[in-house]
């Protein structure tokens, strides 16, 4: 009957435009016009109370209605006003004639809030509803309009006005149909929205008692199980569902709930199931290239992403993700060339400024990195205001600006940006503190780190990263009773007790309590939940018995860090390190510290300890090439110059030697009480003895004249 009225009143509408009051209205072929009874012929749905009017009006209103319900489908066709207008005008004519009647009025409304008359659908629904309080079209319409009005209200007490009235049309809707599940998911979005959460939940396991496998209600409960940190009755919930019906959506909200468990394999699988049945949904692969980089699977994640810019290849995200793997790959041309297209497609977007910054760190770009986030500073600080927003901003551009300032030696700089931060705010302002002191403390000004680290302990005596980085800056000057004090204080016999006693572990290891040292890191390892969580804690035990030279033990604690993490940089460098100096499977050494490089091709300390590995093989220009690039990163090194000198002295250069060493001995003048170690700077200072002893000899007979 639809298909029928539709194509003949489409046929009216080419042949004639707009049915005006003068028409002579439908043909007869379609004497059921209207998509429902008239109001006047309503008599079956009549509230209590209603009578008909006589049978001229009757007819008249009949007449009136159905041009009026003609034309609203016109509108509905084409969006031209002058359809809505006149239908308007055909039903409000009705309406005079039978004002009793429930359907003229909910046509009436509902014509009103088509044609963006909102205010006039209010009044008529509210006047409705005044005679007939059960009327759901009504109501329904009500809610409708509060829940798109939301869209444009911009001030939060009428949203939270709106949210209300929206709320209390679909509560009496559910009073009048307990059935009516859109009115329940609708009433539950809106509880979420007023963070009414029990409420919410109240309203999607109810609809789940009827209907066991409604996808959306199933979405909207997991969804706020989720936001309640709920996560493993989220997943309960999703494997009983997806076991029965999978759905992509459903597999999607499950590997969600595994990211947020941090368990990203099982996320990795629900992904992938996801993605196997809607291969064209982005959300779906994007989730999965998540999970997979989540889990360095560099290769795979990249094939994911790669797909995800050919199903949308102006989400700059995309292009961002390909830059942060082939930054991991070592692969930096392609990484730079991505970042650029992300630029491109977001410019000015902080994260893509910071890993414009990394990708030059990497490529050992750092004037470039420098200019790149010292730019970024001055765009936010020029833009007008300033919100929670743009201090988050600045505090994260301050910080790492800060740090590379730090990296590269300039000490004075690195202060002065973090000193910028203080002024952002309370967080920021305890963040900064700490990472001064920590400036202090590579600069080897103790005193001023000493200082800094007081005053902030009187600002924010509670705070636990200022009380950690205090204790451990107690433990470098070589107060370890008191910075062992100070962080057993913070012990409160909980897992959060692991991080406590691996800071432990470091104070007494720098003040050479290696028998506590030890205990501090076995009840840090007993503390994690996962292997993963004892890389730190192995590595710690290496250097410990490594500074016992214990090399054994150091050796298997190292190897028990690399086959959890093949990549740790830190072990491989100190492993590699360690057989180099004693002189041992000098080739495998050479290959532990290349391996770290690959990590980071920068670092003085790697670059350091590969000359050194060269320099025990007796591969001299090798080892001068790779020390001076050592010196160049860490310019104070004590131990890195006393190389270099070894490398000059054995290749002849003797007054070279004797400057590198004369440099190493001034540093190590300068080095922290718990850095000093007596025995290479007594070598040392033996070493510079006998060269000027032998310079000294040498110099008459190259002073004698011939006679």
């Amino acid at each position: 009957m639809k298909t029928l009225f539709w194509s003949v009143a489409f046929s009216l509408l080419i042949l004639t435009g707009p049915v005006a009051a003068g028409a002579t209205g439908p043909p007869q072929a379609s004497p059921a016009a209207p998509a429902r009874p008239s109001g006047a012929a309503a008599t079956a749905d009549a509230p209590v109370g209603y009578t008909q009017p006589d049978p001229a009006k009757r007819a008249e209103a009949y007449s009136n209605f159905t041009m009026g319900h003609l034309n609203e489908e016109f509108y509905d066709a084409t969006s031209h006003s002058e359809y809505a207008n006149l239908a308007i005008e055909f039903y409000k004519k009705a309406y005079e004639l039978d004002p009793k009647s429930p359907v003229i009025g909910e046509h009436l409304a509902e014509i009103y809030f088509k044609a963006q008359r909102i205010r006039d659908a209010v009044l008529e629904a509210q006047e409705i509803l005044k005679h007939d309080a059960d009327n759901l079209p009504a109501r329904r319409l009500l809610a409708r309009i509060y829940v798109r009005t939301l869209g444009d209200l911009s001030g939060a007490a009428g949203q939270r006005e709106t949210v209300g009235r929206a709320i209390e049309q679909y509560r009496e809707i559910l009073r009048v149909d307990p059935s009516d599940t859109e009115a329940a998911l609708w009433l539950a979005r809106l509880h979420r929205l007023q963070n009414d959460r029990e409420k919410a939940e109240k309203a999607l396991r109810g609809v789940l008692e009827r209907e066991p496998e409604n996808e959306p209600a199933i979405e909207q409960l997991t969804q706020l199980l989720l936001d309640q940190g709920k996560s493993m009755e989220a997943i309960a919930l999703l494997e009983r569902i997806e076991k029965r019906s999978p759905t992509p959506g459903l597999l999607d909200l499950l590997g969600d709930a595994y990211t947020q468990v941090h368990n990203s394999a099982r996320a990795e699988q629900a992904y992938r199931k996801a993605v196997e049945l809607d291969p064209a949904e982005a959300s779906h692969r994007r989730g999965l290239a998540q999970s997979l980089l989540a889990q360095e699977k560099y290769a795979p994640a990249l094939e994911q992403y790669k797909k995800l810019v050919e199903l949308e290849p102006d989400d700059p995200d995309n292009y961002l993700r390909l830059a942060q793997i082939y930054r991991q790959l070592r692969q930096l041309d392609r990484a730079e060339e991505n970042l650029l297209h992300a630029k491109q497609r977001a410019p000015g977007s902080l994260e893509v400024i910071y890993y414009e910054a990394m990708i030059y760190e990497a490529q050992g770009r750092f004037s470039d990195a420098i200019r790149v986030l010292s730019d970024a500073v001055v765009g936010v600080k020029s833009q007008s205001g300033v919100s929670p927003t743009s201090r988050r901003t600045l505090a994260i551009l301050y910080e790492q600006l800060g740090r590379l300032y730090r990296d590269v030696e300039n000490y004075s700089a690195a202060v002065n940006t973090f000193q910028e931060m203080l002024k952002l705010g309370e967080e920021e302002d305890r963040r900064a503190r700490v990472l001064i002191i920590d400036t202090h403390r590579a600069n080897r000004d103790l005193p001023r780190a000493l200082e800094t680290s007081r005053k902030a302990l009187e600002l924010y005596p509670k705070d636990r990263s200022i009380r950690v980085t205090s204790a451990l800056l107690l433990g470098e000057k070589g107060d370890t009773d008191e910075a062992a004090r100070l962080l057993r204080e913070m012990l409160a016999g909980a897992t959060e007790d692991r991080e406590i006693f691996l800071d432990l572990a470091q104070v007494y290891e720098r003040g050479r309590r290696y028998a506590e040292a030890e205990a501090a890191a076995r009840a840090a390892e007993k503390l994690a939940a996962r292997p993963a969580e004892n890389e730190m804690v192995w590595f710690l035990l290496g250097a410990i018995f490594e500074r016992q030279k214990k090399h054994d033990l150091a050796e298997n604690e190292f190897k028990r860090v690399l086959q959890l993490n093949p990549r740790n940089a830190p072990a491989l460098n100190y492993y590699g390190y360690m057989l180099a100096d004693l002189g041992t499977r000098l080739d495998e050494a050479t290959e532990l510290v290349k391996r770290a490089l690959a990590e980071e091709p920068y670092n003085g300390a790697y670059l350091d300890s590969l000359g050194w590995a060269y320099f025990k093989q007796n591969r001299l220009a090798e080892a001068e090439g790779s020390l001076r690039k050592a010196v160049e990163r860490n310019a104070h090194d004590p131990t890195i110059r006393d190389h270099l000198g070894d490398v000059y002295f054995k290749s002849g250069r003797i007054d070279l030697a004797a400057s590198e060493w004369e440099r190493a001995l001034a540093e190590w003048r300068r080095a922290l009480p718990t850095e000093n170690e007596a025995e290479k700077v007594a070598a040392l200072e033996q070493k510079l003895s006998n060269l000027k002893h032998r310079l000294a000899q040498q110099k008459p007979a190259s002073a004698a004249k011939p006679q």
